[in-house]
């Protein structure tokens, strides 16, 4: 199968992120990924591996410039997976340290992945920004208040974004999972009874759809994965 469309997919050795290359990949697009340093074996197979960190703009530069680099298949789709949780106190236990550093793994990347990417989308005459973000973003519950706040601050920014560029017909939407069922969260969680947890792949479908122009008029949507949870 000839790709005729490029996704640059974040998270990409991750539970959600692996689920959501090999649905790219099943679908027949190019798929780059911007990884750590030696984590590139940890991808699906067929995707393409960038070495990077994302919260360094030269190397998100250089990992967008590889997605948009092949005429025969134009950047037509952003996937902004990246990011992490830490549990803190109550926010008046939570040192500023804690609270600003969920805000760099979860936000940075997505606004300089986004940002690096954008000017490609238009010079290829639109495509899809996906961005995640997470259910405590709109139901907070207490104890993590960094990252709930680093969630609410990706929807936030992913409205910008799709204000911003629709008239130049790129799309930018986000999904909240609740508790998505992966190794890690099962390891994280051992008491916890994961039969309502949303599965990587059910996620990924949902990001694949957003992506494709089956979902061509819907822009600035906030769509709500969240499984039996």
């Amino acid at each position: 199968m000839i790709s005729t469309r490029t996704a640059l997919v974040t998270g990409g050795t991750g539970g959600l992120g692996a689920a959501t290359i090999s649905a790219f990949l099943a679908a027949g697009w190019r798929v780059v990924a911007p990884v750590r340093p030696g984590t590139a074996g940890r991808l699906p197979e067929g995707a393409i591996a960038v070495d990077a960190d994302l919260t360094v703009r030269a190397d998100v530069q250089a990992a967008a410039d590889v997605a948009a680099g092949d005429p025969e298949a134009p950047l037509r789709a952003v996937v902004n997976l990246v990011g992490g949780y830490a549990g803190s106190g109550l926010v008046a236990d939570t040192p500023v340290e804690d609270f600003e550093a969920m805000l760099t793994v979860n936000l940075r990347p997505t606004y300089l992945i986004t940002a690096a990417t954008l000017p490609h989308l238009v010079t290829a005459g639109g495509g899809s920004v996906v961005c995640v973000s997470s259910r405590a973003a709109v139901s907070p519950f207490p104890g993590a208040a960094g990252y709930v706040t680093a969630k609410a601050a990706v929807l936030a920014f992913a409205g910008a974004v799709a204000v911003e560029y629709r008239k130049q017909r790129v799309r930018c939407n986000t999904v909240l999972p609740s508790v998505i069922d992966t190794p890690a969260n099962r390891a994280a969680m051992p008491d916890a009874d994961p039969s309502g947890w949303v599965s990587p792949a059910e996620i990924a479908d949902v990001v694949l759809f957003l992506a494709s122009d089956a979902s061509g008029p819907t822009t600035g949507a906030q769509i709500p994965v969240y499984g039996q949870a």
